[in-house]
C-alpha cells in the first residue's frame, strides 16, 4: 500500500505562485508514475501533470503547459507541482495520485490517491 499526503495548497491572488507537496510512505515510490489531478467546484476531476518514475518523463494538460512545473525527489519520496501564473480557473482541490502499474505518466488509471489540497486563485 502507498499513502499519499498532499500539502502546501492555500489563498493566493491571480498571478502569483505556490509550490504543491505530495509525500508518500508505505512503500517506496521511485518506480511508480506519479501525476497530479484538480477537481473544480461542479466539475469532473481532470488530469493536471505526470511524472515517470525517475523523473524524465512529464506530461501536461494543455491548460497548463508553460505554467506549471511537476518533478520529485526519489529520496524524499515526495512529488512536486510548481505553480506559476496562476488563474482563478485553477481554483480546485489538487489531488496526488500513483500508479502501481506502470513507470510512464497517464491522464488516467491511477491506484493510489491523497486527500487533496485546496487551491483558491482570487482575481
Amino acid at each position: 500500500q502507498v499513502q499519499l499526503v498532499e500539502s502546501g495548497g492555500g489563498l493566493v491572488q491571480a498571478g502569483g505562485s505556490l509550490r504543491l507537496s505530495c509525500a508518500a510512505s508505505g512503500r517506496t515510490i521511485s518506480f511508480n508514475a506519479m501525476a497530479w489531478f484538480r477537481q473544480a467546484p461542479g466539475k469532473e476531476r481532470e488530469f493536471v501533470a505526470g511524472i515517470s518514475g525517475g523523473g524524465g518523463i512529464t506530461k501536461y494538460a494543455d491548460s497548463v503547459k508553460g505554467r506549471f512545473t511537476v518533478s520529485r525527489d526519489n529520496v524524499k519520496n515526495t512529488v512536486y507541482l510548481q505553480m506559476n501564473s496562476l488563474k482563478p480557473e485553477d481554483t480546485a482541490v489538487y489531488y496526488c495520485a500513483a500508479d502501481r502499474a506502470t513507470n510512464i505518466p497517464r491522464d488516467e488509471g491511477y491506484d493510489y490517491w491523497g486527500q487533496g489540497t485546496r487551491v483558491t486563485v482570487s482575481s
